[in-house]
């Protein structure tokens, strides 16, 4: 019988957040296409709702997944520091509209997760005036990038991008034969479950007790990738590449370097071709693709301690001006 949460079937969800010291809401937010998307956001415990945020944090989830099991213990993390975090469930995962594990537009994807994510962005002086960084995981790294392209300028104060896909491995990348075979279906084949499925969550994850969790999650996708899904990423890959050259916001890229899922050569492009002047870069030598969810404790903790020196010191420099402040506008 599977467990009600990913900690166990006891304590109930309130309890839970506030042994982390967070608070949690989950609510439905109506995109500008009229899809829905599952949203969460998370707190410090004790925060109202008229106190100043220290920063906003705006997470994207990666490929099956979704926000309301293990990929909490990011956001968690996050708003036990003293941020405002905020998640969505992408198009076609989760409890968020579209056809599960269907992502044959990655640009609407984007857009659609945009919209919410600014809706909480624009909500009012506070949120506008504070620094507010987008977080994504995997698929959620090239859906961020996306998202941060889309964005006017000045939006984002910076960008944490975690395993992030833009270079598939080889043994990962999608057969072009079999792509193009569908392909001369004229479309009718983009939704069926025909992809090889390559064994993506046993590479990702090191530990097995995590993994274990991770597999039991009820809303995870397991059907066989999408014929569209495939194709678009592939796509999107190469189309995000080209535009690295147009990321300026200050941005922490972090990857294993036995990362089997997503190649750690992209992390080094984006740091190698974006226009960013502050930039980071960490390669975690022997880790695999999961960092913070899928690793052992000990090196969990050490991505997530990175992860919070980055943020503290940027929010401390950045502060006073927020986006506009961290040069984070596009170059256009």
């Amino acid at each position: 019988m599977a467990t009600k949460y990913f900690w166990g079937d006891e304590p109930d969800e309130a309890e839970y957040y506030a042994s982390q010291g967070v608070s949690n809401s989950q609510s439905y937010f109506t995109t500008p296409s009229g899809q829905r998307l599952f949203t969460q956001s998370f707190r410090p415990l004790g925060a109202g709702a008229d106190d100043d945020p220290k920063a906003l944090v705006f997470m994207t989830h990666g490929y099956g997944s979704d926000t309301g099991w293990l990929f909490q213990k990011i956001a968690i993390a996050f708003a036990s520091w003293g941020y405002s975090v905020h998640v969505a469930d992408l198009l076609g995962h989760g409890r968020s509209d579209g056809l599960r594990g269907y992502l044959g537009d990655l640009d609407a994807v984007a857009a659609a997760s945009l919209s919410f994510f600014r809706s909480v962005r624009e909500s009012g002086p506070a949120a506008r005036q504070v620094p507010a960084f987008l977080f994504g995981e995997s698929l959620g790294g090239l859906v961020t990038t996306l998202i941060y392209l889309q964005s006017p300028p000045g939006l984002w104060t910076g960008l944490i991008l975690s395993a992030p896909l833009f270079v598939i491995p080889e043994d990962m990348k999608p057969s072009r034969a079999r792509l193009f075979l569908f392909g001369l279906l004229f479309g009718a084949a983009d939704t069926w479950q025909a992809m090889p499925e390559n064994n993506m969550v046993g590479k990702a994850i090191r530990d097995p007790g995590k993994l274990r969790v991770i597999a039991s999650n009820p809303r995870r996708y397991t059907g066989r990738p999408r014929v569209g899904t495939m194709r678009e990423i592939a796509r999107m890959c190469e189309h995000v590449r080209a535009e690295f050259p147009k990321v300026s916001a200050p941005f922490l890229v972090v990857h294993g370097t036995e990362d089997g899922v997503t190649a750690p050569e992209g992390s080094r492009m984006l740091y190698e071709r974006a226009a960013s002047e502050d930039k980071e870069i960490i390669l975690y030598e022997g880790m695999l693709h999961s960092l913070v969810q899928g690793e052992p404790e000990e090196n969990s903790q050490r991505v997530l301690a990175d992860m919070r020196r980055w943020i503290d010191e940027r929010t401390v420099r950045y502060g006073g001006g927020g986006a506009a402040a961290a040069g984070g506008g596009r170059n256009d």
